[in-house]
């Protein structure tokens, strides 16, 4: 058995792919040394994942925009939620962050998880283009 290295390479990552399914079809006992092989693949394959192929950290307005889809809500009700129209408007612009109240309101309400809600995010300008 070949010993573990990080992953440079597409064939070196679809050949670890290729090992660790293997564990899903017959689990390896904790605390063998299969699972410690497994612990380690499932570590070097991450890694070359998060290198190669990156995902982006949702922020507030994607993540209302988001629930507002998959729950068939519309910017009123984000309104409602926010105190007006203009705030709902501002927020899902990048105009403004929202407030820790709204914040809070959002998370127990809509289900959002608070950390995505308060993540600092740019603003756009709100000067006007030339």
């Amino acid at each position: 058995m070949e010993p573990i290295r990080p992953l440079k390479t597409e064939a070196d990552y679809e050949a670890a792919r290729a090992e660790i399914e293997g564990y899903f079809e017959n689990e390896p006992e904790i605390g063998s040394e299969a699972a410690d092989r497994f612990d380690l693949l499932a570590l070097v394959i991450e890694a070359y994942e998060q290198k190669h192929w990156p995902i982006e950290a949702v922020d507030a307005p994607d993540a209302l925009r988001e629930r507002m889809e998959a729950k068939g809500l519309t910017q009123k009700d984000l309104a409602e939620v926010l105190g007006s129209k203009s705030r709902a408007s501002e927020v899902l612009n990048r105009r403004r962050h929202l407030t820790l109240e709204q914040a809070w309101k959002l998370h127990r309400e809509w289900q959002i998880p608070a950390d995505v809600l308060i993540h600092p995010y740019a603003l756009k300008s709100n000067r006007a283009t030339p």
